[in-house]
């Protein structure tokens, strides 16, 4: 009898008849003669909702508060599916993640597992029970309840799993698996049947919502098999593991792509050793993040630095940037918004080297202007204007034959 731990999302789990569904799923593992955890998220959008009562009381929120009212969700869910489970017959007990042994680092909103204390979760195993956990949450060692952010539910799945060296983690969603792109927005996207760790680490850094990028980095660390599965088809998804078993030939595996970007540049700063590191650390300790880089000097005393930001942190950027505009010494700043973040994502990059031009010439070919570019040994992201993002995705994915199931991969 091997352990087994099922992830189920808010869409799975969104209605009463989709938690009797999902009671139906977690039960047929369970008669295959496994032991099953069970990790759910918060029904629907009941997390939105919460959000929003908030926002009607505070529009500055203490977070310690939010982490209270948010990890009710969850907590929902799990005891209308552990009622729907033992209406079935089976014995089952429900946990917050607090008392399934989830400890936290004391950070609220978005803070990161140190630990998980299995006993019980093993001892509730021994005596027969299916387990159900709640996602997304956890609690300090002096007992402080905390969320995970963004992805959490993935991440505790993945964490338990690990914990407990489970056989495997079931990651159900409402999609069938990993596709080459999006296929709400590319008809012919095709279903993978396997991907590595490090190209889905990639792909869901630069965009692709599937997986979260913390729960591909833990599963990676700890060696412990996904599927991305789809929780109303009965079929088999998507196998994230170290090493592709399948469909080997393929170059480039993935494209990801986001909109909603912005290219921030700082004209006129002074030509200095730690101008870069300078404007970097001032941002990063303002909480902000960026991405695709270049710098291009001037002249001999000056340079301008750009760099891309989502748009949302446009205005902080700046604010940020004027804030200490005396001490970084530019000039001026620029930006243009309208943009997007195309990146095509394979480990077969990394002994093809013609793959960066080949997507430069798809791309120049069909009128596309790059306007950054940033490159890795297994992905190359390019920004372009946002009105063009889903060209760009159709052209590189024809071009790298990405429909074909058994694709004579371009040689480039």
């Amino acid at each position: 009898m091997g352990i087994i731990v099922q992830k189920f999302g808010g869409t799975s789990v969104g209605s009463v008849e989709r938690i009797l569904h999902v009671a139906n799923r977690v039960i047929q593992e369970r008669e295959a003669g496994n032991q099953v955890v069970v990790v759910v998220s918060a029904m629907g959008k009941t997390t939105d909702e919460l959000v929003r009562l908030a926002g009607e009381i505070s529009s500055n929120p203490s977070k310690r508060e939010m982490d209270m009212l948010l990890t009710t969700g969850e907590q929902v869910t799990i005891s209308l599916l552990a009622m729907a489970i033992k209406e079935k017959g089976y014995d089952v007990l429900s946990y917050t993640g607090w008392q399934a042994g989830i400890q936290t680092e004391a950070v609220h909103s978005n803070a990161r597992i140190t630990n998980i204390e299995t006993s019980k979760l093993k001892k509730s195993l021994e005596q027969g029970n299916i387990v159900v956990v709640a996602g997304f949450q956890g609690a300090t060692v002096d007992g402080e309840i905390t969320t995970l952010g963004r992805g959490g539910s993935d991440t505790t799945a993945v964490a338990i799993a690990a914990a407990l060296n489970a056989d495997k983690c079931d990651i159900y969603t409402d999609v069938t698996g990993v596709f080459t792109t999006d296929p709400r927005y590319l008809k012919t996207a095709r279903k993978l049947h396997s991907v590595s760790y490090d190209e889905m680490l990639e792909l869901a850094n630069l965009g692709a919502g599937v997986l979260h990028p913390r729960a591909v980095e833990f599963a990676k660390n700890y060696s412990m098999p996904l599927e991305v599965r789809s929780s109303m088809e009965n079929e088999h998804g998507t196998i994230i593991e170290e090493e592709v078993s399948m469909e080997k030939n393929l170059v480039v595996r993935g494209i990801a792509f986001e909109d909603q970007v912005t290219r921030v540049t700082v004209c006129g700063l002074p030509n200095a050793l730690h101008t870069l590191s300078t404007i970097f650390t001032t941002l990063a300790n303002n909480g902000l993040n960026v991405d695709i880089i270049i710098q291009s000097t001037t002249d001999q005393d000056t340079t301008n630095i750009s760099f891309s930001v989502k748009t949302a942190d446009l205005s902080d950027t700046v604010r940020v940037l004027e804030e200490n505009q005396e001490t970084l010494g530019f000039a001026k700043i620029e930006t243009e918004d309208g943009l997007a973040k195309v990146s095509i994502v394979g480990s077969g990059m990394i002994s093809n080297p013609g793959v960066a031009a080949e997507m430069f010439k798809v791309l120049a070919d069909h009128e596309i202007h790059v306007k950054m570019v940033s490159t890795s040994e297994i992905k190359v992201s390019t920004v372009v204007e946002q009105e063009l993002m889903v060209k760009a995705v159709e052209v590189l994915h024809d071009a790298f034959q990405l429909s074909v199931v058994e694709s004579n991969q371009l040689t480039v």
